[in-house]
């Protein structure tokens, strides 16, 4: 029992000889008046305006310290925030109490009344413990609270995809209260810069265009509650799609012109050349598409690789039409003109055969058929081997103009708000 005895006689010696005057006596003396106002009929379920049967305004806040990159798989993204919330309690207010009170006791955060209230587009929210329990309230000597608390939230956000990755999007921030309908709790925003940014925040893929908060009201059948939103205006950086998507695929489309320039008899290479960049613009199709999701509509990277797909297949295909030119097979005129009816008879004379004891001799008129015919097919020959090259020349010009067209109209399209 001594030891006991001894001890509290030095704690109330120590609390004596700092007294009331000191800065840590009169916050021991401010914080045993906020005990003995919540002993004395200080119901934490009632609004502090219940008794006046008027509804409590909170001014709300968002302090946003990091903003995750926004997913077009999972339509979603990750925030930490700080969410401030203020309101009057005149049930707190003392004429003893004289300067605010910073406390962050979880015990006293249970005791007195706060808002009710949560995200509705959030798909998921973890309140912050390292290293302590993030969560802070002020209590002014006027009965004026401040109620602060870090969150880490992941919020939906339904994009529109038809101009990906040209696209600006629109994700929103929603607060809402839960329980209090709108005639006992009324949310609002604070009246300067309701919803501030860190300092040097940015995304990887997108810039934070405009921040529009609003006041909204959410009507279900058992009432009216009142909710906040606040509207992030994003434009998504094309850059990085710009080198990892737009310009490959370019340039697979101008190498698919390099076989215009070629040998029309260069089977090989032009043949090797026009499968190569074919698949190697299905693959580049098929590593962006990966990352998105199957959505029902064209978007305008879909428009730009299936153009270029097009353009492809068409060098292609212009090649198999030039070398079919090229390589037209000569009729064996010699064996339809020696097969023919000569005077009326059944058949022309045979072709030479040793084994017979002597070669019928050709009549003078089918050797000029024969030498006929031969200039025939040299006229023709040389008539599609023209053909043929005049149809690469056109080319060289046809596809560089069509594509450049094609530009002139995806980019000013695309790019338009």
């Amino acid at each position: 029992m001594v030891p006991f005895v001894v001890l509290a006689v030095i704690c109330s010696a120590y609390l004596f000889a700092i007294g009331p005057g000191s800065s840590y006596g009169a916050k021991m003396n401010h914080l045993q008046i906020l005990d003995s106002l919540l002993k004395k009929n200080y119901d934490r379920r009632a609004t502090p305006t219940n008794h006046l049967n008027n509804a409590t305004t909170v001014h709300c806040e968002l302090y946003i310290r990091s903003f995750g990159s926004i997913s077009p798989v999972t339509m979603d993204y990750e925030v930490d925030l700080y969410l401030r919330q203020k309101w009057q309690d005149a049930r707190l207010q003392h004429k003893d109490i004289t300067e605010s009170l910073d406390l962050n006791d979880p015990n006293l955060v249970k005791a007195i009344w706060k808002p009710e209230v949560y995200f509705p587009n959030a798909k998921h929210a973890e309140f912050q413990f390292v290293t302590v329990p993030n969560v802070l309230i002020r209590i002014k000597p006027d009965g004026d609270i401040l109620y602060m608390l870090r969150l880490k939230l992941t919020f939906s956000c339904m994009m529109d995809l038809s101009k990906f990755p040209l696209d600006n999007q629109i994700c929103t921030m929603e607060v809402a209260s839960f329980s209090k309908t709108i005639e006992e709790l009324r949310l609002e925003w604070k009246n300067t810069d309701p919803v501030l940014m860190a300092k040097g925040l940015r995304m990887p893929q997108f810039e934070i265009v405009n921040i529009v908060p609003s006041d909204c009201q959410e009507s279900f059948q058992i009432g009216n509650y009142s909710c906040l939103v606040a509207q992030f205006y994003l434009s998504r950086s094309v850059g990085f799609h710009l080198v990892q998507s737009y310009l490959p695929t370019m340039l697979i489309v101008v190498i698919s012109w390099v076989s215009f320039w070629m040998d029309v008899d260069s089977v090989p290479g032009r043949t090797t050349l026009g499968v190569t960049t074919l698949l190697a613009v299905g693959s580049q199709s098929s590593g962006i598409q990966s990352g998105l999701p199957q959505v029902s509509y064209v978007k305008a990277i879909d428009v730009w690789m299936g153009t270029c797909t097009a353009f492809v297949f068409c060098a292609l295909l212009e090649f198999t039409v030039v070398n079919y030119m090229w390589r037209k097979l000569r009729p064996d005129i010699l064996r339809n003109i020696l097969t023919e009816p000569v005077n009326g008879g059944t058949a022309g004379p045979k072709p030479y055969d040793e084994n017979l004891p002597s070669s019928p001799v050709i009549p003078v008129s089918v050797v000029k058929k024969i030498l006929q015919q031969e200039c025939a097919y040299s006229t023709s020959a040389e008539t599609n081997t023209v053909l043929a090259r005049k149809i690469d020349e056109y080319s060289r010009l046809l596809f560089p103009v069509a594509f450049i067209a094609f530009n002139a109209l995806y980019w000013p399209y695309y790019l338009q708000n």
